[in-house]
């Protein structure tokens, strides 16, 4: 039971007991959780208690919701531990999976100044616009938004990615040398087409990733923000 009288909210304490019951296995993949009304009457608690306890698991990405059929365990997700200049396609061979790409669309446009500032580059420079679904067993794990200074990888554009790795490109065909990376993650949810794309009820928590990766001139390369399906996919940060 909850203890009312603790100074910790009771929403925190709900998510802590069911938290444990997964971790401990109390509560397996796909299990149904009771449904709001359920857990309201076995805590002694309001609706809206109950809801932000959901909410917190949801957005670990420990629980998901199905419209019209409740809230379930989520399955094993891919724990990720995130390696400096490591590609999707490593990250994918590291666990034995089959990893592919499907490029939505790329072109190249003038930066403003918002794209001049964060890419280092002279306003009206050309940048580089790659977007990309990108799935493990062929299954969608993220979306990638990718940005790149034109004049440092020319006719990037030319290149099929849905066969090739970025990485692999810029290093092989452009001889550059990656030196390092920032990573920044946060959670949100999903948009929908996010949704969509990674085959999501809404609303369901994204694991979103900026990475600047870095040449070792100290030239910036590329920035990427990578929006993960939060049910399949965990990420952390290597230290």
């Amino acid at each position: 039971m909850l203890n009312k009288t603790s100074g910790i909210p009771l929403h925190v304490q709900l998510t802590n007991v069911l938290r444990e019951q997964v971790l401990n296995r109390q509560l397996q993949p796909e299990d149904r959780l009771p449904s709001e009304r359920e857990l309201c009457e076995m805590y002694g608690i309001s609706r809206i208690t109950v809801r932000q306890a959901l909410n917190t698991l949801t957005q670990e990405g420990l629980v998901y919701s199905t419209a019209g059929k409740g809230t379930f365990i989520a399955g094993s997700a891919l724990d990720e531990e995130l390696q400096p200049l490591s590609s999707f396609t490593q990250d994918m061979e590291r666990r034995g999976m089959k990893s592919s790409s499907q490029v939505l669309t790329t072109h190249v446009f003038p930066a403003d100044d918002f794209w001049a500032s964060r890419l280092k580059i002279p306003r009206g420079a050309e940048v580089v616009y790659l977007h990309r679904l990108r799935l493990g067993d062929n299954l969608p794990v993220s979306i990638q938004h990718t940005y790149l200074p034109h004049h440092l990888c020319p006719n990037l554009i030319t290149i099929d990615f849905s066969a090739h790795s970025l990485y692999d490109v810029l290093r092989r065909d452009f001889g550059h040398h990656l030196a390092h990376s920032d990573t920044l993650i946060e959670a949100a949810l999903a948009d929908a087409e996010e949704a969509s794309l990674l085959k999501l009820q809404m609303p369901s928590a994204v694991l979103i990733s900026e990475q600047s990766t870095y040449l070792d001139t100290g030239v910036i390369i590329e920035i990427t923000r990578s929006i993960f399906n939060a049910e399949r996919y965990k990420l952390h940060s290597h230290t």
